[in-house]
C-alpha cells in the first residue's frame, strides 16, 4: 500500500479544521477535490476516518488514532523541506524550540529577538504544545530544544533541570502588597488562582496551607503561568508563579513578593541524546542556560 502525501495532507487539514470546506479552502482546493481524496485514502486504508450522515462530520475513533502519527510525519517532511531551502539559499541555519507555555510569552520572545540581532541568517521557530509532544518531538529530532515542566514524560532525550523559586503576584492595590513577605497564614479566605489544580507548585501549595490550617477560596484556574497573572491584573485573586512570568515588569498593575515557605517550580531543557547540535542551536541553548540560571540564582 503506497499512500499519497496529499491524502494525508487532506486528512490532516480535516482533523483540524473540521469541516469539508475550512479543509478544502486551507489546502487551496476544492470540496469535492477533498472529499475524493478522503474517499481514496479511506479505500487504501480499509477503514473510515469520518461520520458523514445529513450534515453531520465527524472523525472516528481509527482516525484520531491515526492522526498523532500522521502529524509527526508531515512535521518531519516540513522540516525536509525547510532544509533543503537553507542548503539552496546558503542560509545559516535554522533551530525550532517548543515550549509547553512556561516561557513562551515572558522568556523566549526576548531571547529569540536578542538573538536575532546577533545573528540574523539564523532562522529562528518557536512552538507551543503539551510536555508530551515536545518530548517525543525532541526525541524523534523533529524539534532542537524543548522547554518544559518537570517531569519528563519520555525516554532518549538529555534533560538539563532548572528549579526556580515563585513568587507570590497581586494586584498592587491589594493589602498584601504592603508587605515584605507573604505566609500561607495571609492567604485566609482569598481567592488563590490555581495553575492546573494538580501542577507541582499548587500540590506544594496546598500541602503549605494544610499545614498552617489555611482556607483559601479556588474556584478559579489558568492552565499557563502568564495566563495566571492577566486573571490577577483582572482582579481574580492572588497567585503562586514561576518568576519569569511573575517578576516581569509588564505595566499591568501586578506586583510581586516573596513566599515564604519557598515554594519551586522545575524546567526541563530537552536536546536529543547522542546528537550533537548544529553551531546555531548550541548558543541559543547556552542563552536559555544563562537566562533560566539567572532566575534560578533568585535574579530576575
Amino acid at each position: 500500500m503506497q499512500i499519497k502525501l496529499r491524502h494525508l495532507e487532506v486528512f490532516n487539514a480535516l482533523i483540524e479544521a473540521g469541516s469539508v470546506s475550512r479543509a478544502a479552502e486551507r489546502l487551496n482546493l476544492t470540496q469535492p477535490a477533498v472529499s475524493i481524496a478522503l474517499g481514496n485514502l479511506e479505500a487504501d486504508l480499509g477503514f473510515r476516518l469520518f461520520h458523514r450522515d445529513r450534515g453531520f462530520f465527524a472523525p472516528t475513533a481509527e482516525a484520531m488514532l491515526l492522526h498523532a502519527e500522521v502529524a509527526q510525519s508531515l512535521l518531519a517532511l516540513n522540516r525536509i523541506d525547510r532544509r533543503a531551502e537553507e542548503i539552496r539559499s546558503g542560509a545559516a541555519g535554522s533551530v525550532s524550540i517548543a515550549t509547553n507555555g512556561v516561557l513562551a510569552v515572558n522568556f523566549l520572545p526576548g531571547l529569540i529577538a536578542g538573538y536575532h540581532r546577533d545573528h540574523p541568517g539564523t532562522r529562528v521557530e518557536m512552538r507551543v504544545h503539551s510536555s508530551r509532544q515536545i518530548s517525543t518531538w525532541v526525541s524523534g529530532r523533529q524539534i532542537d530544544i524543548g522547554l518544559i515542566d518537570t517531569p519528563v514524560p519520555v525516554a532518549g532525550v538529555f534533560s538539563e533541570p532548572f528549579r526556580l523559586e515563585c513568587v507570590c503576584v497581586m494586584r498592587s492595590d491589594d493589602p498584601l502588597a504592603g508587605q515584605e513577605v507573604i505566609r500561607p497564614a495571609m492567604l485566609e479566605g482569598r481567592p488563590v488562582i490555581a495553575i492546573l489544580g494538580d501542577h507541582m507548585v499548587d500540590r506544594q501549595l496546598d500541602r503549605l496551607l494544610s499545614e498552617a490550617g489555611v482556607d483559601v477560596i479556588r474556584n478559579t484556574s489558568g492552565y499557563y503561568f502568564a495566563i495566571v497573572r492577566n486573571m490577577v491584573a483582572a482582579g481574580a485573586g492572588v497567585a503562586l508563579i514561576d518568576p519569569i512570568n511573575g517578576k516581569a515588569e509588564l505595566g499591568d498593575g501586578v506586583v510581586w513578593r516573596p513566599f515564604v515557605p519557598r515554594v519551586e517550580t522545575e524546567i526541563a531543557m530537552l536536546t536529543a541524546k547522542d546528537h550533537a547540535p548544529s553551531p546555531a542551536t548550541a548558543m541559543i541553548v547556552e542563552r536559555i542556560r544563562s537566562g533560566l540560571n539567572r532566575y534560578a540564582e533568585g535574579g530576575a
